[in-house]
């Protein structure tokens, strides 16, 4: 066989085996819209956006986002550095969320305001966070609460002068509303609440000391906050 007819047979294999041809940059499957100069896969993008428009990911509740979060975590984490973002994943509890990096050294623009909770907020994030470190103190996997006791409870710390108690109650199922969109708390059955590990996260164990012990501060002693000066609390 010559050299010619060598070539020739390489070429008419290489042809059976499936060369592809050149794909045009308006059919690149890499690029997901006109101009497009990203280089992360739609899914990893998604994850990223995810991460910048909720408060949390979850394990339990986004498992496919979490794998790709996993298993891309160093490229997610490149993206949000480039925007003063940390990146916080807390694998035990299956919880990954974002920190916006601040710095007495560096001139760092802030791309995350804190929304603070409002004092309603506050005040059932104290009950929720005291009601799950009791039960897992008592060996519980997990801690349940119904409306109308969480109501209660939270009304015992506002004036008991107050006379428009529809409002506080209005305070209070706001309070639980975001409280629940953020994932706090999870409702099973009507008026019946899972208490999430997120809780965990959103008010540390030094953090309930600080808020109870300013509550036992601010009491006069029936169980009722005094007045109704609490000040709003960082979320």
């Amino acid at each position: 066989m010559s050299e010619t007819d060598f070539c020739d047979n390489a070429w008419s294999e290489g042809e059976d085996a499936g060369f592809i041809d050149p794909v045009s940059m308006e059919e690149d499957p890499t690029e997901l819209f006109a101009g497009d100069t990203g280089t992360l896969d739609a899914e990893v993008r998604r994850v990223l956006v995810r991460l910048l428009q909720r408060r949390f990911l979850l394990a339990d509740k986004n498992s496919a986002q979490w794998r790709t979060l996993l298993e891309n975590q160093q490229l997610i984490e490149s993206r949000l550095h480039d925007m003063f973002v940390r990146l916080v994943i807390d694998h035990e509890r299956g919880i990954a969320h974002k920190q916006q990096v601040r710095s007495a050294e560096l001139d760092v623009p802030i791309l995350l305001k804190d929304d603070p909770y409002n004092r309603a907020e506050t005040l059932v994030l104290v009950h929720l966070r005291t009601v799950f470190q009791q039960e897992r103190v008592a060996g519980e996997m997990s801690a349940r609460v119904d409306i109308e006791e969480l109501e209660q409870t939270v009304l015992t710390y506002f004036d008991p002068d107050g006379t428009n108690m529809a409002d506080r109650q209005k305070e209070i199922r706001g309070a639980v509303t975001r409280l629940a969109r953020e994932g706090l708390m999870d409702e099973e059955t009507a008026g019946r609440y899972r208490i999430t590990p997120l809780v965990e996260v959103v008010m540390s164990t030094e953090k309930l000391s600080e808020l109870s012990r300013w509550l036992r501060e601010r009491n006069d002693g029936t169980g009722h906050v005094v007045d109704d000066t609490m000040g709003d609390i960082a979320s």
